[in-house]
């Protein structure tokens, strides 16, 4: 099984690397190039993707945006959007208070507030702190989606599964504490590195892998 599956999954990265890489390239201009709105924008994203499909959310998002709702939305005009997630009233509440964190006057400002971190990993631990509906996955997600996952790991289902497959792991846990998501993550990033496959990347391989196409 895991000669195979690593077959497979080279085979990905061989027919997605285009698209992986122009993925990539999009997440760095989205820090570099982008503006506090675009960062905030994948912060509140990740709010909305748990347990929920990613294309259904980002179509929510969208139309926030579009609509003019995404510095200014109160609950119930954010909540009459949420079409496809689950939990939506929960989310629609999460998403306004982490937009009011860092929108001020009725602008954004949320790219100086991330420059103070030292590195990745703290910036990872003060979102996933103080940001209501995020695991260690939604923060990865969203530091992933501005260009910081280089040496952050997503570990949702369809990760932990094809890393068993691989023999990463032995099993795939059915609850992950912090410490243990850190664990598989160091052995995440010591794979990636044998493959000579960038972290960042390696996400949306084995996401490829499981639907035939890269997304966010």
């Amino acid at each position: 099984m895991t000669n195979r599956t690593l077959k497979e999954m080279k085979q990905v990265y061989k027919v997605q690397y285009k698209n992986i890489q122009k993925a990539l390239k999009s997440y760095s201009d989205k820090w570099e190039k982008g503006s506090d709105e675009d960062v905030l924008a994948e912060l509140l994203f990740c709010i909305l993707t748990p347990q929920s499909k990613a294309k259904g959310c980002w179509s929510c998002m969208v139309s926030i945006i579009d609509k003019g709702l995404l510095l200014k939305g109160n609950e119930k005009q954010i909540l009459a959007e949420l079409k496809y997630p689950r939990f939506k009233y929960k989310k629609a509440k999460y998403f306004v208070e982490a937009r009011d964190k860092f929108v001020k006057n009725g602008k954004a400002h949320i790219k100086d507030f991330m420059r103070q971190f030292k590195d990745p990993y703290e910036m990872r631990d003060w979102f996933h702190e103080n940001i209501k509906g995020y695991g260690l996955k939604e923060t990865g997600h969203f530091l992933r989606n501005v260009g910081f996952g280089e040496d952050i790991a997503i570990l949702d289902r369809h990760i932990l599964r094809n890393l068993k497959k691989l023999g990463v792991i032995r099993e795939v846990p059915t609850h992950i504490s912090p410490k243990l998501y850190h664990e598989i993550e160091m052995k995440m990033k010591a794979f990636a590195k044998k493959q000579k496959i960038p972290m960042a990347a390696l996400d949306l391989i084995l996401w490829a892998k499981e639907t035939g196409e890269v997304f966010k």
